[in-house]
């Protein structure tokens, strides 16, 4: 095990197993989006209380999933580049975090084009709301923070304390419908009973949830691919990698 995680910690050899797998990330992903898309606008029924309106559901939902699930992986490969100075790891996270904002950013829009009808309000600084727009200035503040310094080593650092120490904030987004009032209703999906959500509707959900996991893996890998050219662009094997195109 060991030996495999030193060798995903190299350079050349990450990024030759990266463009391997995007396919492998990006090609069920689409499959997945196209098919959770189709389910949700024409085939699951419409909501006894919201009508079609419920609809925005299939991209607020895993739009909100993937912006905590990116910043959680972000912040776990700031600490083993902390910890291990794997400079693949540091890559990783710079890689996620423009991601995760972008579905930090939509998570926030749909829901706020999902309350104006529901609620009346386009804004309410209940928990939820109020602790993924904390969610999003984070994301923003490790992007700023790692471009902040000139060395490239001390941005990655101070970048990732600041998001190992941001990851406090995500048990406060899980569990703010349950500490305070707040508009957003309790959990559907993820209880450990049955969810409160109807299978027609939820196996478009899940097949929604799961093809954004896969894209965000595919893009973050894309991307994670650039980040690694970038800080390895004077080293010996991106020479042999040139002259080899």
């Amino acid at each position: 095990m060991w030996i495999w995680f030193h060798k995903l910690g190299s350079p050349p050899h990450f990024y030759r197993t990266a463009g391997r797998l995007v396919p492998w990330f990006g090609i069920p992903a689409l499959l997945l989006l196209v098919a959770g898309t189709v389910g949700g606008l024409a085939i699951a029924p419409p909501d006894y209380q919201q009508g079609d309106g419920f609809r925005i559901i299939y991209v607020h939902v895993p739009s909100a999933y993937i912006s905590m699930f990116g910043y959680v992986a972000m912040a776990v490969a700031a600490a083993v580049g902390l910890i291990w100075r794997m400079k693949v790891a540091f890559a990783f996270a710079a890689a996620c975090a423009p991601v995760g904002a972008a579905f930090t950013f939509l998570a926030l829009a749909t829901g706020s084009i999902w309350g104006k009808p529901m609620w009346g309000v386009w804004w309410d600084w209940d928990g939820r709301m109020t602790s993924v727009l904390v969610l999003f200035f984070l994301y923003v503040g490790v992007m700023a923070l790692r471009s902040a310094f000139d060395d490239a080593s001390k941005g990655d650092r101070a970048a990732a304390l600041l998001a190992i120490v941001g990851v406090v904030n995500i048990p406060i987004i899980k569990f703010s419908v349950d500490w305070w009032n707040t508009l957003h209703q309790p959990a559907t999906i993820a209880k450990l009973s049955a969810p409160s959500i109807t299978m027609d509707m939820l196996v478009w959900l899940l097949a929604m949830v799961v093809g954004y996991t896969l894209f965000f893996a595919a893009v973050v890998t894309m991307r994670l691919r650039g980040e690694v050219l970038l800080r390895e662009r004077g080293a010996r094997w991106i020479r042999e990698l040139n002259a080899h195109a």
